[in-house]
């Protein structure tokens, strides 16, 4: 078998794999290459040595067996026997299912996951987003902090457990998207800057020194994530992937980072005859994310869009500290604002950021299904104080009037696990780290972070203790009982009309018209001949819909069919779809 490494620094490099080592020669064609043949199989541990130091893991390694720090092992992809012939499931028209292995069961595994899966399909979903799968220090964590970016987190079961999953997900119809981190590296376990210059203080991020995307030695670092990308797509069969904070990839260079990641994956996709998309988590605000190559975009096919969140949060709940401000102050135009135009903040001033911010999306041009719209997130729980959900803050009917602008909005849906049943467990901020001093400094910025704001330090959940973790799992015995059961009946319902419902997956952003009354608290729009209505006061109201002939789709609380004068009669803290006959 033959072994490769990148590592230009390097004067001499050995390859010690099953307690035989072996030097590596120069690449004559490759600059800063090394290889070397030894014999192998599936299962067999490896790593190299730099310059006589220390057995180090392959920065490509398909396998982390010990974790991090140990070994990598040999991965043979051929190996496993695919079961379902999947063509793969486009964007548009699909609702996604943010998912966190480690909680999503108690047992945290991926195997655990998969027998759940049945659960999505009977809700309507047609994705499940895996959040990040690489390897990190200890058991439990969020996955933003993994290193080995080709590698599976051997707690949750490695390389084959998620073959199991993707494949099982495939044979019910379900697509598979992955979270993947670009724009850092985690702490702890982390050799690649020994190999090479992966990282460039050129450029510096909140996690310290940037990715090298556009230093010297950036070309290695860009084909690096953009094999690790395509190894995903290709060898795992997934169908998509989540970019973590793409707005924290700095890149100077004329061909963006971006451009040449979503132009690989555009071709991987016509290789293989089945669909591919690409997600960007981004607070630009710029749709030339989201818009083709070929008129001057990066060619991302989607993006996720918190200007949505924010202005449906503070309307729900009335918060308005720090980034929430603006959308607070906004009110009902502030969500009838990114119904129309997907944005908030399209080139209008940004207190929080003390400066004008964004630009305005064409929406002649970008089609809805490029915005992803939710009410929760892992971040918007998760970096709460005390991880509290949204069933934690409101009501249950302004959560079904949540999910009912969630599900007939011109975007992209996406639900966090466990909000379909209003869960009861909270998701909070949980790590593992292994190291007694960085967990030690987690533990202290976290506390402090949240003193800023008035918490005591008691009342933030210590992120090391097991404990969090657990909490932090969902409890699959609440969907059983109220007032649960009544939610989840919701979202199916909703769900269903999505799916039955062509004017409910219309591409046409333009097409949305919205009406609203701030004082008395009601939003309705109408996408073709559906229309949606929410009342978030707590009494009864009236609202002039001008549609006398239609019927009610869909009713949180029973609701007449509108009156001769076109106007229905909502009850407080409820929702209504209806279809114009």
């Amino acid at each position: 078998m033959q072994f490769e490494v990148w590592a230009p620094q390097a004067r001499r490099v050995t390859l010690r794999c099953d307690d035989v080592t072996r030097v590596l020669e120069r690449d004559p064609e490759r600059a800063g290459w090394w290889w070397g043949e030894a014999d192998a199989r599936e299962g067999s541990r490896y790593g190299f040595a730099l310059d006589d130091g220390r057995v180090l893991p392959d920065p490509r390694s398909r396998r982390q067996p010990d974790g991090p720090d140990g070994l990598s092992a040999v991965v043979d992809h051929e190996r496993y026997p695919w079961r379902a012939q999947w063509r793969g499931r486009p964007l548009p028209g699909a609702v996604l299912y943010e998912l966190h292995v480690g909680t999503y069961t108690p047992e945290g595994t991926l195997d655990a996951a998969a027998e759940r899966l049945g659960h999505l399909v009977e809700l309507g979903i047609t994705h499940v987003q895996l959040m990040p799968l690489c390897p990190f220090p200890g058991t439990h964590g969020w996955g933003y902090e993994g290193v080995s970016l080709w590698a599976v987190h051997e707690p949750y079961g490695g390389p084959e457990a998620l073959k199991r999953f993707v494949d099982r997900a495939h044979e019910l119809g379900l697509g598979v998207v992955l979270d993947v981190v670009h724009n850092h590296f985690g702490p702890s376990g982390n050799y690649l800057p020994v190999f090479g210059p992966y990282l460039t203080d050129t450029h510096h991020t909140p996690w310290g020194a940037a990715v090298n995307l556009d230093a010297p030695g950036s070309d290695e670092v860009r084909a690096y994530l953009i094999g690790s990308a395509l190894a995903w797509l290709r060898d795992y069969r997934i169908d998509g992937l989540r970019l973590d904070a793409v707005h924290a990839l700095v890149d100077t260079r004329a061909c963006h980072f971006l451009e040449e990641l979503s132009t690989a994956v555009d071709a991987l996709a016509a290789e293989t005859d089945r669909p591919l998309f690409l997600v960007a988590e981004s607070d630009l605000n710029d749709p030339r994310l989201i818009t083709s190559r070929t008129e001057g975009g990066l060619g991302l096919h989607a993006q996720w869009n918190d200007d949505f969140h924010h202005t449906l949060h503070t309307t729900l709940t009335g918060e308005s500290q720090g980034y929430y401000a603006d959308f607070a102050r906004a009110g009902l135009g502030g969500l009838a604002k990114t119904l129309t135009g997907g944005y908030f903040h399209d080139g209008s001033y940004s207190s929080f950021r003390e400066r004008h911010h964004g630009r305005p999306l064409d929406r002649t041009r970008v089609a809805g299904h490029r915005l992803l719209g939710y009410g929760q997130t892992h971040d918007q729980i998760g970096n709460r104080a005390q991880g509290d959900r949204l069933s934690a803050l409101v009501s249950p009917g302004l959560l079904a009037c949540a999910a009912t602008l969630i599900l007939t909005a011109p975007f992209t849906p996406m639900l966090f696990m466990g909000e379909e049943w209003a869960a009861g467990t909270p998701w909070q901020f949980f790590t593992d780290h292994t190291d007694p001093e960085l967990a030690d400094a987690v533990r202290r910025g976290r506390r402090r972070e949240f003193a800023a704001h008035g918490w005591k330090e008691e009342d933030v959940p210590d992120p090391q203790d097991p404990a969090t973790r657990d909490r932090s799992c969902l409890d699959w015995s609440e969907p059983e009982r109220e007032p649960h059961a009544r939610m989840l009946a919701w979202y199916r319902r909703l769900l269903a009309l999505r799916h039955e419902q062509p004017d409910l997956t219309d591409p046409d952003l333009a097409d949305t018209k919205v009406a609203y009354d701030e004082e008395r608290r009601w939003i309705a729009f109408r996408r073709g001949d559906v229309l949606v209505a929410v009342n978030l006061a707590s009494e009864e109201a009236a609202l002039p819909l001008g549609v006398p002939h239609a019927r009610v789709l869909a009713a949180w609380e029973p609701v007449d069919r509108p009156g001769a004068d076109g106007a229905v009669r909502l009850p407080g803290e409820s929702a209504v779809v209806l279809l114009q006959e």
